[in-house]
């Protein structure tokens, strides 16, 4: 096969119109009609035990801290994986399939007149195509010119408590980072190279201009403006929100609570915006996001994930969550010395999590400790310390049938090992 080792005028240019032309007349993602859905595939060789994590001598965890990229974040419904594997047998034009999937995922969310959704690779892919989108618009020229910004606005107004890490996704463009910390300042901040204003969603408590007036002050100045939420799911509606405040740009994690792909995410925004970002991320070549491939397989999946998170009973899901995290907290507690609390994070793994303590006169072991002896006991349990509070926190979301049984009786065995 021969690839292109130039973006050419006309694939740049067929791409704009398969968009413009997607958006307003539906196509069919398939060409050839589908095999059959049931059809199962004897495994043979790798994989052929059932755990292909222990064929290659990386344990499995239960998961104790909620969805984390590192742990691999969530685990996906039977149903994704079905439809994923529908996508894997067909091949389709990804720019259509980008636009027709984003126009379902806005009818499903029910967003604003002329807002659409891009499917990514995970969020942080989704803040980088976003801001390249809004810096380039759909310039050639200046898509293949980033990270170098000549020509373009160079600068993207921030909050100094919301700086963190995935700001990297922002600076990854060539763009300089503004920091502010009053309406005041970011007045005096606001001048001809302000291209875009960032909000980090979860550290919306810990900045003086909250979600609500940041986007007031963005339309005030006639600057676009990113909300990134990540993990702010659930509540559901932080699906539409955020759009309906008036961002223009809102990212979010598809394998999260979603339960999507791990490797996809959500942008939803304005449709023109929207469509920047298209265009400066695979499959289009010479652009900064090319690398960020996302296979027709997730972006199926992160449609499939969402119709099923839509339609799930989330106060029932609270419930059996809290039961969970109830049922450990009786066995643990039966050790003199340990105390529980339950909370709920306010953003950001918004669901039901326990905090563990102990009288350390009454049992030696640390929480540090107690942490690194679950993660080394078999099978490995991951759980730390979280949300600032002292001892253990966990979470029960992610555990699967039955794992809480063991959480309990594994963290009651450390614990009374360790009594004085």
């Amino acid at each position: 096969m021969r690839l292109n080792s130039k973006w050419n005028r006309r694939s740049f240019l067929g791409s704009v119109g398969a968009i413009a032309g997607s958006l307003l007349a539906p196509r069919k993602l398939f060409s050839r009609p589908s095999a059959a859905a049931g059809t199962s595939t004897q495994v043979s060789g790798f994989g052929q035990t059932g755990n292909p994590y222990e064929e290659l001598g990386v344990p499995t965890v239960i998961n104790c801290e909620g969805t984390m990229t590192v742990l691999g974040g969530s685990l996906p419904h039977p149903e994704l994986e079905a439809v994923m594997t529908m996508a894997g047998r067909h091949f389709v034009n990804i720019p259509d399939l980008e636009v027709a999937a984003g126009k379902r995922i806005a009818e499903m969310l029910k967003l604003p007149d002329g807002y659409t959704a891009l499917v990514t690779s995970g969020a942080a892919a989704a803040i980088q195509s976003g801001l390249a989108g809004i810096l380039t618009g759909g310039k050639e020229a200046l898509i293949r010119q980033l990270p170098d910004l000549t020509g373009m606005k160079s600068e993207v107004i921030i909050q100094k408590s919301h700086r963190n890490p995935f700001d990297h996704q922002l600076r990854s463009t060539g763009i300089k980072l503004i920091e502010v910390e009053t309406p005041d300042q970011l007045r005096a901040a606001v001048n001809e190279r302000s291209a875009m204003m960032h909000f980090s969603n979860f550290a919306n408590a810990a900045g003086q201009i909250k979600v609500d007036e940041w986007v007031k002050l963005a339309k005030q100045y006639n600057i676009p403006c990113m909300n990134d939420a990540a993990a702010d799911t659930p509540p559901v509606s932080h699906l539409w929100d955020y759009t309906n405040m008036g961002y223009d740009l809102v990212t979010f994690s598809g394998g999260k609570a979603i339960r999507g792909p791990q490797c996809a995410g959500l942008l939803i925004g304005r449709k023109d915006t929207v469509a920047n970002a298209l265009l400066n991320n695979s499959p289009h070549e010479d652009t900064l996001g090319r690398s960020q491939k996302v296979g027709k397989e997730e972006i199926l999946g992160m449609v499939k994930a969402l119709e099923l998170f839509l339609a799930e009973d989330h106060e029932a899901l609270a419930k059996e969550w809290q039961a969970r995290l109830e049922g450990i907290s009786r066995e643990i507690t039966k050790v003199p010395g340990v105390t529980t609390s339950f909370f709920v994070p306010d953003i950001a793994n918004h669901v039901p999590h326990m905090s563990i303590t102990w009288d350390a006169s009454r049992i030696s072991v640390t929480p540090q400790q107690a942490s690194k002896l679950l993660r080394n006991s078999k099978p490995s349990i991951v759980i730390g310390g979280g949300e600032g509070r002292p001892g253990l926190a966990m979470c029960s979301f992610m555990l699967q049938s039955g794992e809480d049984k063991i959480v309990a009786e594994q963290l009651s065995r450390v614990l009374r090992e360790h009594a004085v």
